[in-house]
């Protein structure tokens, strides 16, 4: 068979399965996961049932199937983000921040039963572990340069700031979801055991530059409060 006429089927049928999955989610997000059957993601889709079939043997499987596309997507973007960043300090508020748009976006689109159903799937696990490890890394970066206190270990601060940024899919706004950002990230912040070796003392002994106004760390993230 030509590679071309390969190539037009293959992307014949990439097209159905993403209209498949694009019409299964806009019909659980409309009337809810226990109303959805496959006869009406058939029609909705414009295809018949036995080519429906074909792709899916039921509804579990396509919302199965649009779940681990839509976490592939989220991880994509937040790895696009971090490479698009310059600075250890930079990276990390950048990956934060849109973990916290990512969440505050995608809860407020589950109804319960949705939510519970895709909570099981294996993909969350994988891609927690994923995305704990892109954290994970960022925050010993950022140790290893000043940018982030060096007191406590990356992986334990790398779970402290992705479960108190899934609370971002609770608030009411992206604006509030910004504050939560600005939150985490002041407890972050470096102290003064942290300072980079051969630094002068924080009160000044040996040295005759004054000491560091000890709030000056804060205003980076200040105006994010303003939202």
């Amino acid at each position: 068979m030509p590679k071309l006429w390969n190539e037009t089927i293959d992307a014949h049928r990439a097209a159905v399965r993403a209209a498949v999955l694009d019409t299964t989610a806009a019909l659980v997000a409309e009337h809810g996961l226990t109303s959805v059957t496959m006869s009406r993601i058939a029609k909705d889709s414009g295809i018949g049932r036995a080519t429906l079939y074909k792709y899916f043997p039921d509804v579990d499987s396509i919302l199965l199937a649009w779940h681990e596309r839509q976490i592939s997507h989220h991880l994509d973007h937040l790895a696009k983000v971090r490479d698009q960043t310059e600075g250890a300090g930079e990276r990390l508020e950048a990956v934060l921040r849109a973990f916290a748009l990512i969440s505050h976006t995608s809860r407020s689109h589950h109804d319960g039963d949705l939510a519970a159903f895709l909570h099981r799937d294996e993909q969350v696990n994988q891609a927690q572990r994923r995305l704990h490890g892109m954290v994970e890394a960022l925050l010993a970066e950022g140790a290893r340069t000043g940018a982030v206190r060096g007191d406590i270990a990356p992986a334990e601060l790398a779970s402290y700031c992705l479960h108190a940024l899934t609370a971002a899919g609770d608030l009411p706004s992206k604006a509030a979801a910004h504050r939560l950002v600005a939150v985490t990230l002041a407890g972050l912040q470096p102290g003064p055991a942290d300072a980079p070796e051969g630094s002068p003392p924080a009160d000044g002994t040996g040295d005759s530059t004054p000491p560091p106004d000890h709030h000056g760390h804060h205003s980076a993230h200040d105006h994010h409060l303003d939202g």
